[in-house]
């Protein structure tokens, strides 16, 4: 798309509060202005079309990327991941399916950004576990759900709150709580406005239209998951999605002990009927995402 080359792009010579500013010039899109620009671009091309429902959800794309300042990368580069993903989502985006583009974006505006993290953070390779990339892209999540955010080094009982919680071992929860720490940037960091003046981070994120964007994205989102979780389902027989349900959905869940004295076997049995099940459900989750033209995201 030849018209993606004006887009405004974040740079440390531009400085991000213009950035910033300069994306809301852009006007938010009511739902029948959106719906006739997909179709503008979806059936004829229409290149103008599709600038204008990119430069549409940059405030939605700058607003995830800030989601991810924790990770020591510059954020200028984060906001341009965000981009492209966004870029990605409007070329593939279908508006007879019934959903809004940002509902869309956010999917691949999140797997751009963190397929950026995971090739820059060398802690975090291809080669580590589900369970680590999951730990990796929640720990901050974690730390705040239990009031935990300031602290420096995790007090033992936070660490195994978080270790069990995110499903790996208190070692792993010490060793990534110590890299990711001290790279965060701050909401109320100060940064120069375009005169004198200065501001804080969360100034200019503030905007009602993208939060109102990213609330209804989020919700039609959740729901989206629910759906595929639902459907994903009935491929497991009855004894795996039992097991399944009692081990990985519940708030608090049942033992190892308890399941095999209900079907009469051991407990590594019961382990490995739910390690295959959480296998079986994760490939049909993304068959069906990928059919309906999803992208899920890590962790």
């Amino acid at each position: 798309m030849a018209s993606y080359q004006a887009l405004p792009a974040p740079s440390p010579e531009q400085g991000l509060s213009r950035y910033l500013a300069e994306i809301r010039k852009f006007p938010m899109l009511e739902p029948e202005e959106e719906y006739m620009l997909a179709r503008a671009w979806v059936e004829h091309g229409d290149t103008d079309a599709a600038h204008k429902l990119v430069t549409s959800h940059l405030r939605l794309a700058a607003k995830i990327a800030m989601g991810y300042r924790g990770y020591g990368l510059p954020t200028a580069e984060v906001i341009s991941e965000a981009n492209v993903g966004l870029m990605q989502a409007v070329r593939r985006f279908d508006p007879e399916k019934g959903f809004r583009l940002a509902t869309y974006a956010m999917w691949w505006i999140r797997a751009s950004i963190q397929e950026y993290i995971l090739r820059s953070w060398s802690l975090v390779k291809m080669g580590t576990t589900a369970a680590q990339k999951k730990l990796f892209f929640n720990l901050r999540k974690a730390k705040n759900k239990i009031g935990a955010i300031e602290e420096g080094e995790l007090r033992p009982e936070n660490v195994a709150r978080i270790a069990d919680e995110l499903n790996v071992t208190e070692e792993e929860v010490i060793s990534m709580n110590r890299r990711l720490s001290g790279g965060d940037a701050s909401l109320n960091a100060q940064i120069r406005g375009d005169g004198e003046s200065t501001a804080e981070w969360q100034d200019w994120l503030e905007d009602e239209d993208a939060d109102q964007a990213a609330a209804f994205a989020e919700r039609d989102e959740l729901e989206g998951r629910r759906e595929l979780l639902l459907e994903a389902m009935r491929e497991l027989n009855d004894r795996e999605r039992h097991i399944l349900t009692e081990r990985r959905l519940k708030d608090e869940p049942v033992t190892l002990e308890d399941l095999s004295q209900v079907y009469g076997v051991s407990r590594e049995r019961i382990r490995q009927i739910e390690v295959r099940a959480f296998e079986k459900l994760q490939k049909k989750m993304r068959e069906l995402a990928a059919e309906r033209g999803m992208v899920p995201t890590l962790g």
